[in-house]
């Protein structure tokens, strides 16, 4: 199943133009805040009615201006999970997810692999929880339970608004394999707006970036992320890329070494089993680069790379676009080294990163395509 948006809504000094499609998986509407990602949520969910344009889940319309059609929000099967949860103080944890079963037509078939009470409550660990009451429970608990009871109305399309921004870091660490579950389990759509770029590359395969209320880029996750161009919507200090690969093996020193194509990288260690695929995110400013293979140096991780393309900044930066087989890899550097060194397209250079400098938001399941 298939979202397209495309939307014009006016409001005072305010523009809305922005149409995109989400495929099934997680589409990520990435952009800085009150640049209009809450305001298409909405539109998308029935709190709001645009001015014109068209929103349709597959051939399924659920607006569109030139029919004068538009479906009640309460008709569109549509699971919301904001940023707070929302859950309903006096009902017990049960209460709130049966509340959602309450949405879900007698007939339908569930979401994906997540059909039924128990396989949801399984998926997201909470079945100590069902007793208590919502002021007992974290801020992590708390969105699990708001995650379970939207998928329980066995909703065609999952909007997550900033589901993470109230929470610490344990917490987006605690949540975030249940978010890697939904998305490879559900078998539907989900819009996951976020301004948190590491969110956006641990989950995301699709990207929508939206600047002053228009879509500037979108595509596959690795291609946005990786390209050089999109760095100054993205935010050039927080340019990075992804990249693919398997676990080999887990080190007796506590590391994890993935293979990357023809190539390995060390990280961290990794909860997960050998032959598992991951996904990492590593920054542009971690990555150093040198013309001749280095010795005798603290980073573990030397990757063999041919640049594609160089990219000036505006100031004295310039990001560099790397070739590792079929994947890329950005590094950012001063215009001062990328003269010493000759950096041009097609020249050889060893990226070099720390093992260190992967946090553990930045290494996640990878659903492959």
């Amino acid at each position: 199943m298939t979202l397209s948006v495309s939307l014009r809504h006016r409001f005072t000094g305010f523009e809305i133009d922005a149409a995109f499609s989400a495929p099934a998986g997680v589409t990520a509407l990435f952009g800085r805040s009150g640049s209009g990602k809450t305001t298409i949520v909405n539109a998308i969910a029935g709190l709001l009615k645009p001015q014109a344009g068209r929103i349709a889940l597959d051939d399924n319309p659920l607006f569109d201006s030139a029919a004068r059609h538009w479906t009640p929000p309460h008709r569109r099967r549509i699971g919301y999970v904001f940023q707070e949860g929302r859950l309903f103080p006096h009902l017990t944890v049960a209460g709130n997810l049966a509340y959602g079963r309450r949405f879900a037509p007698p007939d339908a078939p569930g979401t994906g692999r997540l059909a039924g009470f128990e396989p949801v409550v399984d998926l997201l660990g909470i079945a100590h929880l069902l007793d208590r009451r919502p002021g007992t429970l974290s801020g992590g608990e708390k969105q699990r339970v708001a995650i379970g009871r939207a998928l329980l109305c066995a909703p065609r399309l999952l909007l997550m608004d900033e589901p993470l921004a109230a929470l610490d870091e344990p917490r987006k660490r605690e949540i975030l394999p249940f978010l890697e579950s939904i998305r490879d389990f559900a078998g539907i759509p989900i819009l996951y707006v976020s301004h948190a770029l590491a969110e956006v590359a641990r989950l995301a395969t699709t990207v929508v970036v939206v600047e002053n209320g228009r879509v500037v880029r979108s595509g596959p996750a690795e291609a946005v992320l990786s390209d050089p161009l999109a760095a100054l919507q993205l935010g050039l200090r927080e340019a990075g890329s992804l990249l693919a690969g398997t676990v080999a093996r887990h080190e007796e020193d506590g590391l994890t070494r993935l293979r990357i194509g023809t190539q390995e990288l060390l990280l961290p260690a990794v909860d997960a089993p050998p032959g598992a695929a991951l996904r990492v995110r590593i920054d542009a400013k971690d990555v150093i680069l040198a013309r001749r293979r280095p010795e005798q140096i603290s980073a573990l991780n030397i990757l063999d790379t041919v640049i594609e393309s160089v990219q000036p900044g505006s100031g004295p930066g310039m990001l560099v676009q790397l070739s590792i087989g079929d994947q890329k890899l950005l590094a950012r550097v001063t215009k001062r080294s990328a003269a010493a060194l000759a950096l041009a397209p097609g020249v050889r250079v060893f990226a070099i990163a720390k093992t260190v400098s992967v946090a553990p938001l930045d290494v996640g399941r990878f659903l492959a395509s």
